[in-house]
């Protein structure tokens, strides 16, 4: 009876190291955007997180104690890159105390890695230029194509962490790109009578979006990025659309429309409010709702 008790106790003290190890890895992201292709990517093997909303401005997010135990808990961690998170990340993560998800080590991913950058600056640029990043225009995720670059940097985090979900995480990648496909041939399609049509966005938030669609930006609310628009640019500005015969002026959610609508009544032109992020708050769950809604809301706008 004594010897069937000791196995029992050595069988439970077995099964606990199973449970742990059969628990779902933590993964924070920096953004929603990335916590929704995260999901994609690590399936029921993933825990997902985030820190800045997809309604919130990514370059400036308040760092709070609690982001900073989210990281302490983590096993992998994953950001935009390019200093979009610049303000607000370091502070964090020397806060979260966790060596295994800083640069360099398994548990960090740059998602940026492998992207063909815009805008990289060919010159050195100091503060007067504005909140230009001297790696390249951060918002990379806005090409819907980027997304299977971003997949793939995520299982490979993955994979240095979890070797033993290498095929599940390969496989997921697979099916993430070829659905990346068949709705870029949907948006493509929908996009195609609005080719190189001229626009005004608030941020210069869109290359990457543009530049794929065929959209042109031919001016900015900001006179420079992060910089308030003086009174003299605004003049400019709203000569530029009437000249230029220009509909929509663009402007993410987060930023006040009060200058922007002031534009668009002196112009003609019409503001048009669009979310660059995946978020919960406006039901736009994964990277592919995010789309359908930009490309549903433009197409009605341009028309």
């Amino acid at each position: 009876m004594k010897q069937i008790f000791v196995w029992g106790v050595l069988l439970v003290a077995m099964q606990i190291p199973l449970s742990v190890d059969a628990a779902p890895i933590k993964v924070i992201t920096t953004t929603e955007d990335l916590a929704a292709i995260t999901r994609e990517i690590g399936g029921d093997r993933v825990q997902v997180d985030f820190i800045a909303k997809g309604v919130q401005d990514p370059h400036f997010i308040e760092a709070k104690p609690s982001y900073m135990l989210k990281l302490s808990r983590a096993k992998l961690f994953v950001q935009v890159g390019l200093g979009l998170e610049a303000e607000w990340i370091p502070s964090l993560l020397m806060g979260a105390r966790n060596v295994k998800i800083l640069r360099g080590r398994n548990g960090h991913v740059d998602a940026s890695e492998g992207v063909a950058l815009l805008e990289v600056p060919r010159e050195r640029i100091d503060r007067s230029a504005g909140d230009v990043h001297g790696q390249g225009n951060p918002h990379y995720w806005l090409d819907p194509l980027n997304g299977k670059q971003i997949a793939r940097n995520i299982a490979a985090g993955l994979k240095r962490i979890d070797p033993e979900g290498k095929e599940q995480y390969d496989q997921n990648v697979i099916q993430f790109s070829r659905r990346l496909d068949a709705a870029m041939a949907r948006w493509s399609e929908a996009m195609k009578p609005f080719k190189e049509k001229k626009v005004i966005t608030y941020h210069n938030s869109w290359p990457y979006f543009l530049r794929r669609f065929g959209l042109m930006a031919v001016g900015y609310v900001e006179p420079k990025p992060g910089i308030p628009p003086s009174s003299s640019h605004l003049i400019q500005l709203i000569e530029r659309i009437k000249e230029e015969k220009v509909k929509i002026i663009i402007v993410e959610p987060y930023f006040n429309s009060k200058t922007p609508q002031f534009v668009a009544r002196k112009s003609g032109a019409k503001v048009v409010v669009l979310p660059p992020s995946v978020s919960k708050a406006t039901g736009m769950t994964d990277y592919f709702q995010l789309f359908d809604h930009i490309v549903a809301t433009l197409t009605t706008a341009l028309e």
